[in-house]
């Protein structure tokens, strides 16, 4: 018996792992992430390392969502390159997440044991930017 949880989106964590294997070659791309649209589509992309910096592979997948017009989320998983599995979101990835889509559900965990949850859980009381936008001060 696994210890998966049944709200585990089981095509999205194949989606992320089949591009890890297929895609990632390198320093440059060493993460894979997969999404679940609103609608029910599946958006994938992957990390581009640079040393000075670069998109994660969850943030590539943010900004591919929103160019196929997908800009409702609801679940998100990353997998890094050479079989190392599920990966966590980073701080910075989990505040850009939680900023867009604040009922998102992420995939976590190793092996058979992964689950699915809140972004909110994630990053427990944390500065909202939303909130920031909201009283005058941000960019709209």
């Amino acid at each position: 018996m696994t210890a998966q949880g049944p709200d585990v989106d089981r095509e999205l964590v194949a989606a992320a792992t089949e591009l890890a294997r297929t895609r990632c070659h390198g320093e440059q791309h060493t993460m894979a992430a997969a999404a679940r649209a609103r609608d029910g589509r599946i958006v994938t992309g992957l990390n581009a390392y640079h040393f000075t910096g670069g998109p994660c592979a969850e943030l590539v997948v943010i900004g591919t969502a929103a160019a196929q017009g997908a800009y409702d989320l609801t679940a998100v998983v990353a997998v890094g390159d050479g079989g190392r599995g599920v990966v966590p979101p980073c701080g910075r990835c989990r505040q850009v997440l939680l900023d867009y889509f604040p009922a998102l559900g992420v995939i976590v965990g190793t092996g058979d044991c992964l689950r699915t949850v809140a972004i909110t859980d994630l990053l427990p009381e944390t500065y909202i930017w939303a909130d920031h936008q909201n009283a005058g001060h941000g960019t709209g």
